[in-house]
């Protein structure tokens, strides 16, 4: 190697020999131009921008077939409910009020006079009595050898008087024919005539006191109708204003005697028919309003109704009884007792709309029937409401209903 190909070499220079043929010096291949930095970046940019731009789809093509798969899986797991349009039906609007069976007049009856021993019981409870007739007896020896004594001292009052009146009517006799007798004389004799007819009336009187005593050891009933209770029994000794021995409904008539709330007692009124049902017995007893009371308890806010009945054997004082008075008629939905949800004070079933998403309606009760309860406000019976299943729903949750062939 020369001199300048060294020097070349050194310099970074490719030295190219010259081919021994020709003797000159083989000419370099051109160098490729190299791309500048700019253009490179620009390569990479554009790389990078597509990549992302296949990724973000790719991204959104999975979350729209994801999304379409978990719909489905939430439309078969949504819950499944029974809908019912309940429509409307004729509702009697009754009032209901609860109370007792009672006498319309109770009479309780004990001992007047002095009192005594019982001595004899001639009814028994349910017995139908008439007035004056005797219901017990007690015992009449004191008061009856009492009345024989002034029975006695009437008689001879009355001997004494018919005595006197004859010596009066002789002195007078003389007096006038012959004047043997003073007029003074004659006076006294009209004086014991008066006296005489005084001790009789007076032992008259006396017996007559008597024999009322004697009538008041006959216990009597004050007036026609049915003996409720008897406490007298035989050897008990009474007095006059002690416990009652007997207790009777005047007349045998029979009523109802029960509270309405407040809120009902304007619509109550006098002559309506009422039915009263008494426990354990299916049959309704007919009776009308006898009396709405003109006043409210202001603690319990309530007021007295009393319902005036037929005579039957089954009406017992002392029974428990519900009345129902019939008060108007109204085209009201009826809804299933199950559809009927409670959220503290308040009442709401789940209506169901076009979306198939459970709606709250809050409702107002009326009252019940057979067939459910009456809604009076809130409904107006077109609408599809849950008919079950209703206390697993939240407002708002989407449905799914019983019996839909083609659910959308």
């Amino acid at each position: 190697m020369n001199d300048d190909t060294l020097a070349r070499a050194e310099s970074g220079e490719t030295a190219y020999p010259l081919p021994a043929s020709s003797g000159e010096a083989f000419a370099p291949p051109p160098r490729l131009a190299e791309p500048r930095r700019w253009q490179r970046a620009h390569f990479i940019a554009v790389g990078v921008v597509a990549l992302i731009v296949l990724v973000v789809v790719g991204v959104l093509v999975a979350q729209m077939r994801g999304g379409k798969s978990a719909a489905g899986d939430a439309n078969d797991q949504a819950p499944l409910v029974t809908v019912k349009a309940p429509g409307v039906t004729t509702v009697n609007a009754t009032i209901s009020f609860t109370g007792g069976i009672v006498a319309r007049y109770d009479e309780p009856i004990g001992v007047e006079g002095e009192g005594g021993r019982i001595s004899e019981v001639l009814v028994e409870s349910g017995d139908r009595v008439h007035r004056g007739q005797v219901l017990a007896r007690l015992d009449p020896a004191v008061i009856s050898a009492q009345v024989a004594n002034l029975k006695a001292a009437l008689e001879q009052s009355r001997a004494e008087a018919v005595l006197a009146e004859a010596d009066y009517q002789r002195a007078a006799a003389v007096a006038n024919s012959v004047g043997a007798l003073s007029k003074e004389e004659v006076d006294k004799r009209r004086s014991v005539v008066a006296t005489s007819a005084a001790k009789v009336k007076s032992a008259e009187a006396q017996l007559a006191e008597a024999e009322a005593r004697l009538g008041r050891t006959d216990i009597r009933a004050p007036a026609d109708g049915i003996v409720l209770t008897r406490s007298a029994e035989v050897g008990q000794s009474v007095v006059a204003g002690g416990a009652t021995l007997f207790r009777l409904a005047r007349g045998g008539e029979i009523e109802m005697r029960a509270l309405a709330a407040e809120q009902d007692l304007p619509r109550l009124k006098v002559g309506q028919e009422a039915d009263v049902y008494l426990t354990g017995i299916a049959t309704a007893f007919h009776g009308k309003v006898r009396l709405v009371s003109a006043v409210i308890d202001p603690m319990t806010r309530l007021g007295e109704v009393r319902v005036s009945l037929q005579q039957h054997p089954d009406l017992r004082p002392g029974a428990f009884a519900r009345g129902d008075v019939r008060v108007g008629s109204a085209k009201l939905p009826i809804v299933p007792q199950t559809a009927v949800l409670v959220d503290g004070s308040t009442n709401f079933v789940y209506v169901i709309g076009k979306d198939r998403r459970a709606i709250r309606r809050n409702i107002k009760i009326a009252g019940t029937q057979p067939q459910g309860i009456v809604v009076s406000d809130g409904l107006d019976g077109s609408e599809p409401i849950v008919s079950s299943a209703g206390a697993f729903l939240h407002e708002g949750e989407q449905v799914r209903i019983a019996g839909e062939t083609n659910p959308p």
